[in-house]
């Protein structure tokens, strides 16, 4: 027997935009134009949110600095954004693949097969939550465009399951693009609003792009704080193919002022560690002296680098 849906018509990303009535009738160049103007609404968003995002990632960070991970929980595209968020995560900076952590509804396959229905249910992420033993150190990011995602707002119920407290629960919090109101089980709230999409109900554009900015700006923040970052440079990148390699060896370049040649040399000799290399360059020291000094910096090139 089908079940009545809830009436989501009030959702801010699902009324229809008066600027876009008449989208069937335009020509390519002015559809993008059309949805290109629109799409500045997402960086405005993030703009406006900018206090909350702030709160939220100072919240984060000393529970990450600790060991703690950071866990995004969606559906569909929101789904899909904090899976790519945490997939990136491990190549750029070098970071475990277990620190960072995207979870979807319906599991890997809706990466590439649309799965919506599975989205209604609020244990839906229960299990695979259930054998990550959260706990307070770590942070669980609902992500749902409308707010209303049962799946989503579900892995933030089971943060507080059994009667537990922000203090002896992981940080908890809700991604969305339009005010969800009251949101139960949540630290946090961060409504990055968008307004209505160029295609009604769309929310993989404004709202999408709105919440890949956001999960950039977390993940990217944190690393930083965490001293994966030297100056502007990805100092923790992992040199696993012929572009990252070529990366690896200007960023050694860059900071040692050694040619092309003696950086690639100097990069096989530390192992494929960037900042092995440079400790050992500017510092004059053997691999495993080098890598000493990183493990007493815990990891911080800055640190190691101190007289």
């Amino acid at each position: 027997m089908n079940v009545t849906p809830p009436d989501r018509s009030h959702v801010s990303t699902e009324k229809r935009n008066p600027r876009t009535m008449n989208l069937h009738t335009l020509g390519v160049g002015e559809i993008i134009e059309t949805i290109n103007r629109e799409d500045r609404d997402s960086v405005q968003a993030l703009k406006r949110a900018r206090p909350r995002l702030t709160r939220l990632i100072e919240a984060i960070e000393p529970r990450f600095l600790a060991g703690g991970r950071l866990i995004y929980v969606g559906a569909g595209t929101s789904g899909r954004l904090g899976v790519l968020d945490a997939c990136e995560a491990p190549p750029t900076f070098c970071v475990p693949p277990d620190r960072i952590i995207g979870l979807i509804a319906g599991g890997d396959a809706s990466l590439r097969k649309s799965s919506e229905g599975l989205e209604d249910d609020p244990r839906g992420a229960w299990t695979e939550l259930e054998s990550l033993a959260l706990n307070p150190n770590d942070s669980v990011i609902a992500i749902a465009a409308g707010g209303t995602t049962p799946y989503a707002l579900g892995a933030l119920a089971y943060c507080r399951r059994d009667g537990r407290t922000a203090e002896d629960a992981p940080l908890t919090a809700l991604l969305t693009c339009a005010d969800p109101g009251v949101v139960e089980h949540a630290d946090h709230v961060l409504v990055l609003k968008t307004g209505p999409e160029v295609l009604t109900g769309s929310t993989r554009m404004k709202a999408g792009t709105a919440t890949k900015l956001a999960l950039n700006t977390i993940s990217t923040t944190l690393m930083v704080r965490s001293g994966r970052v030297y100056q502007n440079l990805m100092v923790d990148v992992r040199a696993t193919n012929a572009k990252l390699r070529d990366r690896a060896a200007r960023i050694i370049a860059t900071l040692t002022g050694l040619d092309r040649e003696a950086c690639l040399a100097l990069l096989d000799e530390a192992g494929g560690s960037v900042k092995v290399a440079v400790v050992m360059r500017l510092l004059g020291l053997a691999r495993p002296e080098a890598e000493a000094r990183l493990d007493k910096a815990r990891g911080r090139l800055d640190s190691a680098l101190q007289a």
